[in-house]
């Protein structure tokens, strides 16, 4: 079957989720470099979900994942190990920026949104939307202005 769909045993399906995630209290605190490892963290955990990161972007305070799908996958869990693995690794990898905004060990707030794509915005506008996200400022130019 073409027409976009991919298959497996005996389904054939097209899944787009557009995921949004915010920093716990909406603090400020990514930067070019968190995203840049944030990309590497959701791409990976994805092909072990057997899903795909089309595409990331991000600002100083949440981010946006298109992940392409599968039928056998749960949702909830998926979002969940996201969140787990990306806030361990980077709270380890970036531990001194981000003590100037958190006083537990946290990262991600709890809430979380999730759209399926292809209805009312197609995968196009959803791809140009979060490639239009605000670059935060990078770690080296943070530091100059605090």
């Amino acid at each position: 079957m073409s027409d976009g769909f991919k298959t497996s045993n005996h389904a054939a399906y097209s899944l787009y989720y557009h995921i949004i995630l915010t920093i716990k209290y909406r603090n400020r605190c990514l930067t070019v470099e968190m995203l840049d490892r944030l990309r590497e963290i959701f791409t990976n955990v994805s092909a072990s979900w057997r899903c795909r990161l089309i595409e990331f972007g991000g600002e100083a305070d949440h981010v946006h994942l298109l992940i392409e799908g599968q039928p056998s996958m749960d949702l909830a869990r998926f979002v969940g190990n996201l969140k787990t693995v990306s806030s361990r690794y980077i709270r380890k990898e970036f531990a001194q920026h981000l003590r100037k905004f958190f006083w537990k060990v946290q990262f991600w707030n709890n809430a979380y949104a999730v759209v399926s794509a292809g209805g009312h915005a197609g995968i196009e506008q959803l791809l140009a939307y979060i490639q239009d996200q605000e670059q935060p400022p990078s770690a080296a130019h943070r530091l100059t202005r605090d």
